[in-house]
């Protein structure tokens, strides 16, 4: 292995200072094997000049880009020019997101994102122990056949021990989404386009292994690890409130007058919910097993039988729809524990309300990624959005 050279003792990207020992610099993660040594070092004696475009080589041969402090002001950029690293600061970032000098993992745009539309809200964020946001949502407004506008938004969380679950999540949201969107467009009833549009983001997540949708039974990629992940919908349309969902992600009813109950609007598919439901552990019992968040219900190729659950619901008060990952849920687990962070004003302020929601996740440990989407009932009205 290559060592530091003697003559090196300061990082010569950021400066930190360098141990003899030393071969990648521990502030900016400088490949310190890779730095040519200073004019008139041990190596001139050999003959060896520097060229006059300086190259580095790492022990694998490849050619490795210079400090930025070493490339003429007149060479092309390089892939990802005008992107720096966020790390050290001088690197260049390739397509997959790595710095090509120190090899650190960049912020990706799915690490936190926000988004509101007339009568809706929503944030996803990568919480504290995850390298990445698994989670994905979508929430809109569309209009409806001679009536008011429908609010929708749907909700994935991938399946962390599955692959590529980020795409399992993404993949299951639009399908869902364009389907719910279309179906609600067309005059269907909301309950029916929520199972049109589970079915469909299901298939979806199976393609992402079988294009076309063609498994069999027996097919070899029911037996792999296959991308997968749960999913929850709630639709707004009028005094109809509609959830859909398969999996453990949540959606919860909080009105606005806190002395009246607040509800969970779905039902685990997860072995917790199981043991409750048969009569065998208390809920307290069940979610304190470490067994508590094995889902029994999801999306994906080795999902045998996706049967969607759907429900519609008439609540006779102003309120807030919370449609959420268990990343957040952990925290706030029961609805009486949701209705305590949820913001007073929640219904007028619905970005500010997932943003609340958010802080409190991560307060509590950022465990896990953490979506919520936040939904006023009856729906505001177009145009309206958070002060």
């Amino acid at each position: 292995m290559s060592q530091l050279p003697p003559q090196l003792t300061a990082c010569p990207v950021c400066h930190e200072p360098l141990e003899p020992a030393d071969n990648f610099c521990g502030g900016c993660g400088a490949d310190l094997s890779a730095v040519p040594p200073a004019p008139g070092g041990s190596r001139a004696d050999d003959g060896w000049r520097q060229p006059d475009t300086p190259v580095a080589r790492g022990a694998d041969d490849y050619r490795l880009a210079p400090p930025a402090t070493a490339v003429p002001a007149q060479s092309p950029p390089c892939p990802g020019a005008g992107r720096t690293c966020a790390a050290c600061r001088s690197g260049m970032i390739d397509n997959d997101g790595y710095c090509e000098h120190c090899g650190h993992a960049q912020p990706r745009e799915r690490d936190h994102m926000e988004h509101e539309s007339a009568g809706v809200a929503a944030v996803t964020d990568r919480g504290l122990r995850h390298h990445r946001n698994e989670d994905a949502y979508a929430v809109s407004t569309t209009d409806l056949p001679g009536g008011p506008p429908a609010v929708v938004a749907v909700v994935s969380d991938g399946v962390s021990s599955a692959a590529r679950p980020d795409e399992a999540s993404a993949a299951a949201v639009a399908a869902a989404h364009d389907v719910l969107t279309e179906a609600l467009a067309q005059g269907a009833a909301p309950r029916e386009a929520t199972h049109r549009a589970i079915v469909r983001a299901a298939e979806a997540v199976v393609d992402l292994v079988t294009p076309g949708h063609e498994a069999r039974e027996h097919d070899r990629y029911r037996q792999e690890n296959a991308p997968a992940c749960t999913i929850v919908s709630a639709v707004v349309t009028g005094d109809l409130l509609t959830v859909g969902w398969v999996g453990d992600s949540r959606a919860y009813w909080v009105p606005d007058d806190r002395g009246t109950q607040p509800a969970r609007l779905t039902e685990d598919d997860s072995w917790a919910a199981q043991m409750v439901a048969a009569g065998l552990m208390s809920e307290a019992e069940a979610y304190a097993d470490e067994r508590a968040h094995a889902i029994t219900g999801w999306l994906g190729a080795d999902a045998y039988e996706v049967e969607p659950h759907t429900a519609s619901y008439h609540p006779d008060r102003p309120g807030v729809v919370i449609v959420c990952t268990d990343g957040l849920w952990n925290y706030a687990e029961s609805a009486e524990q949701m209705a305590a962070v949820v913001p007073p004003d929640a219904r007028a302020r619905p970005l500010e309300c997932a943003r609340r929601l958010l802080s409190h996740a991560l307060d509590g440990g950022g465990h896990d990624n953490v979506t919520v989407a936040v939904l006023p009932f009856p729906a505001r009205p177009e145009g309206a959005g958070s002060a």
